[in-house]
């Protein structure tokens, strides 16, 4: 589908003046396109395109210094401010393996890409923002005050599409209707979860067998998984929050999976949103659109490794929660007894 960008651009111009503040992601909704339409309509307006040359961009990305990396799915936003590190990439698939940054990377899924300057009413508000082919956003990057933005200008120089094509979009791949629950072979689904040696092998796993997580997670309860309260998301970071327990929290899209490692403190409700609002770190989590929410066992060779991993009503993973590890070492006994406490004492509501 293409829309016509000088139209769409006035209708924003518009909607932004009878709503002022209002996100692009909520205007694009409002206005029936896509956000990647919706920014693309002020190319040349403060907007530039991009070319597509992802491994380029993120060669330039470490000269930024410190910068706010966003990824969000449709029920929670992940913000980590820090530099990026080099990355690593093994045909479309890459690693950014930063103390702050850190993202595991699926090309395959970014198509669109833009450099936007704006007006806002904390200053000029600079971002690099990638969006998929349906033109839903992968991931943003926003400067702040410890940017380099010689280096910033050099980027978008660089990466500049010097004669912008109409973008258009495609239409958001329909799900895959998947198989009930007795068509799923469960004993040997357990057999080779148990067998399991790594957790990335659960991904195959699933494909394997042609289960989703949360269907999975059924097949295998009471030996492997707990169904926990919705409540429990909250429960579990005032938890780490109090008991001072690290932990990561994985957020991601088909495009990109980004995680904070480390502590969490200043845990707060806001509405319908749970947040954690820390310096370096900031989730924004829909509570009231949690529908399941796990706690979840994977036999490695480090161990057992627990997680909680919350989904929405459409069965699309929302955030995932583990203990803080790294591969060769054995999940923390503080994470765990936590987790254990979630699945085994009542949840307030």
């Amino acid at each position: 589908m293409q829309t016509q960008p000088s139209d769409l651009a006035a209708r924003w111009s518009a909607l932004r003046e009878s709503k002022p503040g209002i996100r692009a992601r909520d205007a694009a909704e409002t206005l029936g396109v896509s956000e990647a339409e919706l920014v693309a309509s002020r190319t040349g307006d403060n907007t530039v395109r991009l070319r597509p040359d992802w491994k380029a961009l993120f060669e330039r990305l470490p000269a930024l210094g410190r910068v706010m990396a966003l990824t969000r799915n449709e029920n929670c936003v992940h913000e980590r401010r820090g530099a990026y590190s080099p990355a690593s990439f093994e045909g479309h698939v890459g690693l950014v393996l930063g103390a702050d940054i850190d993202l595991r990377i699926f090309l395959s899924h970014w198509s669109f890409g833009f450099a936007v300057e704006e007006e806002t009413k904390r200053g000029l508000m600079r971002s690099l923002q990638v969006f998929d082919a349906a033109g839903t956003a992968v991931h943003k990057i926003y400067a702040g005050e410890e940017t380099d933005l010689a280096a910033w200008a050099a980027l978008v120089e660089a990466l500049r599409d010097p004669a912008p094509a109409a973008i258009a979009v495609a239409p958001a791949a329909a799900p895959k209707t998947p198989l009930r629950d007795h068509e799923i072979d469960a004993l040997s689904l357990l057999t080779d979860w148990q067998n399991m040696k790594d957790t990335h092998e659960f991904f195959g796993l699933l494909r394997r067998h042609k289960t989703t997580p949360t269907q999975a997670f059924r097949l295998a309860e009471g030996r492997f998984t707990s169904r926990l309260e919705v409540a429990a998301v909250r429960e579990m970071l005032q938890a780490a929050s109090s008991l001072d327990v690290p932990i990561m929290v994985f957020v991601g899209n088909p495009g990109l999976i980004q995680i904070h490692t480390g502590p969490v403190k200043r845990i707060q409700v806001l509405g319908e949103w749970l947040n954690v609002l820390d310096p370096e770190f900031n989730l924004h989590l829909r509570e009231d659109r949690l529908a399941e929410v796990w706690q979840v066992e994977k036999p490695t060779v480090d161990g057992v490794i627990t997680s909680v991993e919350a989904f929405d009503a459409a069965g699309e993973r929302v955030a995932t929660f583990f203990g803080k590890r790294k591969p060769g070492e054995p999940e923390l006994q503080s994470w765990r007894a936590l987790a254990h406490a979630l699945r085994d004492a009542p949840v307030a509501a």
